[in-house]
């Protein structure tokens, strides 16, 4: 077994494509490979074929690699639920809950949990592609790191560097970063991937010869620019949907503090009709024929912000002229009546009321539900499939109407619902959109009936996958990469 770890000088610089491209080339290659993110922060995430629960990236990369997502890829998943505390999970399982400083000090009991996770995969695959988390230059976080040097030196691997040039500045990104590190980890710091490049190479070239005279590091490779590249995110929501021809239906999409697993939407992103447009704070709330209410990791804290942003009265005006509104897990939750938490175990202990369009009342609990499920859409009975992961449980009138039934161990239940009137619906299907069939009913309810324009998601996240490979082949020193693999 072979570790080959992917860092980066920043957040967002690219490990996760570039470990998700490795992944794809070694695959198809017929290497059995496995990737593994030591520690992450995300508030978007998958579950697993062992029932627990991991970043959605590293799901991505799982794919990329042709093998199931499992909770060893990921041992330590940080959820925020405020800027100071967060959810922590070990091995896909909830942990507790804790503020920055006392996981800081968790940490050395952690390392335990990455390593018997390390382990335990290194005994079923060939090769593993590590990928780092923010930067391993960030000081005050070096003490106990797991999740970048620390989990280096700790298995003896060696590191590649990503610098993301789109952002500028990338030689002191990387000379920067190199000189942050301790001698033992400058010597595995074996190179550098330059991320994101545009224009001519030839520009480039006297900077890359300067790097490699500077550092006595090679650059192993300049990758191009992506155009329109989407696939599931760790945290950050992209830009707007692509919007081919006129008219198209507007969707909208509150850019909650603490939203989660918004690639929910990445579907309608690339849907030629389909107008999408996640809305912050302070931003005027736009026209829309569909509004959508996502998921969230604080769903009352998270439905107090929308109310302090006009949203309240914005859906009712919204539903007053015949638009719909859909509600996600958390934003299911939130179009109920009322959502209690007497345990406290998304913030302070208490109830709030919901926005009643929905007649459910929602009541926190501890156990989060974790399950990949299909089953089919009602009343349409075409395919749908995806995964549930909350806390909370719903219950009401409003259930009699369910908006789809799923199959499971213990048979068919029923999930979501949808008013009377049919213009309000809710579920905690996360994935809604996935399955062309499904895309397309939801869509023909808010007024699109075009199934030509349907994006198959699933194709859509292969095709990307070889197109990254494809690139990573292109433009890396592969013979490098195998004499690093062994």
């Amino acid at each position: 077994m072979t570790t080959l770890m992917i860092q980066g000088t920043t957040s967002d610089a690219g490990k996760s494509t570039v470990v998700a491209a490795l992944c794809r080339a070694l695959h198809r290659r017929g290497v059995s490979v496995a990737p593994f993110k030591p520690q992450n922060m995300a508030l978007n995430s998958a579950v697993t074929v062992d029932g627990g629960e991991i970043g959605r990236s590293t799901a991505l990369q799982a794919l990329a690699s042709g093998v199931e997502p499992h909770s060893d890829m990921n041992p330590v998943l940080l959820k925020p639920e405020s800027d100071r505390g967060a959810q922590v999970i070990l091995r896909g399982r909830v942990h507790g809950h804790m503020d920055a400083l006392d996981y800081h000090a968790y940490k050395r009991e952690a390392r335990d949990s990455v390593l018997a996770a390390w382990e335990a995969l290194s005994t079923r695959f060939d090769v593993i592609i590590a990928e780092g988390a923010g930067s391993p230059a960030e000081i005050n976080l070096r003490e106990n790191d797991i999740a970048n040097m620390g989990f280096a030196e700790m298995v003896d691997c060696p590191v590649l560097l990503v610098g993301d040039i789109d952002r500028g500045g990338v030689f002191a990104q990387l000379v920067g970063t190199l000189d942050l590190l301790s001698k033992s980890e400058q010597a595995r710091t074996r190179g550098f991937i330059i991320n994101r490049f545009r224009g001519n190479l030839a520009l480039l070239e006297p900077g890359l010869a300067w790097l490699a005279e500077r550092t006595g590091k090679p650059v192993l490779g300049t990758l191009p620019y992506l155009y329109g590249l989407l696939l599931d995110a760790e945290d950050s929501i992209g830009r707007e949907g692509r919007v081919a021809g006129e008219p198209a239906l507007r969707v909208v999409v509150p850019a909650l503090p603490r939203i989660s697993n918004h690639n929910d939407f990445d579907p309608l992103r690339l849907h030629p009709r389909v107008a999408l447009a996640f809305v912050g704070p302070n931003q005027a709330i736009p026209p829309a024929d569909l509004i959508v209410l996502p998921g969230s990791k604080s769903t009352r804290a998270d439905l107090a912000w929308l109310r302090s942003q006009g949203w309240e009265a914005a859906i009712a005006r919204h539903l007053r002229y015949g638009g719909r509104v859909l509600g996600v897990c958390g934003g299911f939750q939130m179009l109920g009546t009322a959502i209690h938490d007497p345990e406290g175990l998304e913030g302070a202990a208490g109830t709030c009321p919901g926005l009643g369009f929905l007649d459910i009342e929602t009541r926190m609990m501890a156990g989060k539900q974790l399950s990949n499920v299909s089953g089919r859409l009602l009343p349409e009975d075409v395919p749908i499939s995806g995964y549930e992961i909350h806390n909370g449980v719903s219950e009401g009138a409003g259930l009699a109407r369910p908006l789809v039934v799923l199959d499971g161990n213990l048979g068919e239940r029923r999930d979501g619902a949808v008013s009377d009137d049919g213009q309000v619906m809710g579920t905690y299907l996360h994935g809604l959109f996935d399955r062309p069939e499904a895309c397309t009913a939801l869509l023909a309810r808010c007024g699109l009936a075009d199934e030509a324009a349907v994006v198959d998601y699933a194709d859509h996240r292969q095709a990307e996958l070889d197109r990254l490979a494809d690139t990573l082949e292109a433009h890396l020193d592969m013979a490098v990469i195998d004499q690093l693999l062994g």
